[in-house]
Order: C-alpha cells, then structure tokens, then sequence
C-alpha cells in the first residue's frame, strides 16, 4: 500500500530522526550528502566544516532536504522538503544552534562529525569551544510518502 504522508506524519519522521540529506546546486553542479541535524518543528539545524556543501549554500541558499525510515523494501516513510540555508554567524543565534544540536537525542555509538566538543556525550560549559560553522535550514514545503504492507496479505 503506498500513499501521501499527512502533516503529522511527516513532522513526526523529521522530529524522530537525526541523519538526512542535504541537496544543493551551484555552478551547473548538483551535490548530495549527508548530514547530521536536529529538527525545531521549522527549521533543520546543523553543524559543519568549510567544505563544498557550504560553498554551494552560500551561493544558492535555496536547498532540497531529504529524511527516510526503512524497515525493508515494503515499509518504509520518506520526506522531502525544501527550505532556505542560513549561517548562524550572530553570537545569540549560533549558540541557540548548538544548544539545539546539543538537545536531540542521538545512538550511544557515534560518529566524530556528530561529537559537537570534547566532552561528547556531555554538554561543554562553554557552547564557543563548538568550533565550525552552525547553520539552519527554514523548511518552506514539505512532502512525504510511504510504503506499508499490504495487512491482507500479512
């Protein structure tokens, strides 16, 4: 059975999970990553090095964000949404950046790029010692569909 997510449903699939993907394009060049985030019901907050994802945003704010859920081929939720990228370079707003990234929930087992200081899994006393580029992106449409099996057939 395949069908649209509902608003609630696609909030849900954004609020539950921490890894997603960022499109974005410049230069005639389409680029594709991953990236770890946290969701405030609006925007998608990240955290990040200088690289070609932020080059890319910088010259074209306007990006595509992707999130899925897969139990198998025949259940599975994915949501699509597109948004404006924003560098939190005010010190108010970088530090309320952190301390969202600082608040989600993530797995015991992580990866360094989501270790946001030494202290990992404790928040640092200082949020500056967070080193990096803090960003968001403002979610303006959103799109979800899914995949359910069948219960007849189950």
């Amino acid at each position: 059975m395949f069908g649209k997510l509902d608003n609630a449903q696609i909030e849900k699939l954004l609020s539950d999970n921490f890894i997603g993907r960022i499109g974005c394009h410049a230069d005639n060049k389409t680029y594709i990553v991953p990236i770890s985030y946290a969701y405030d019901g609006g925007c998608i907050y990240s955290h990040s090095y200088e690289g070609l994802k932020i080059s890319m945003m910088r010259q074209n704010p306007e990006v595509c964000f992707e999130v899925d859920k897969m139990e198998n081929m025949a259940n599975w939720e994915s949501v699509i949404a597109w948004g404006t990228f924003k560098e939190l370079t005010d010190a108010e707003e970088r530090k309320a950046g952190v301390q969202k990234l600082l608040d989600r929930t993530l797995p015991k087992i992580s990866s360094e790029t989501v270790k946001l200081s030494p202290q990992w899994p404790f928040p640092p006393d200082d949020l500056d010692v967070v080193k990096g580029i803090i960003f968001k992106i403002c979610l303006h449409e959103k799109t979800g569909h899914y995949e359910y099996p069948d219960p007849q057939i189950f």
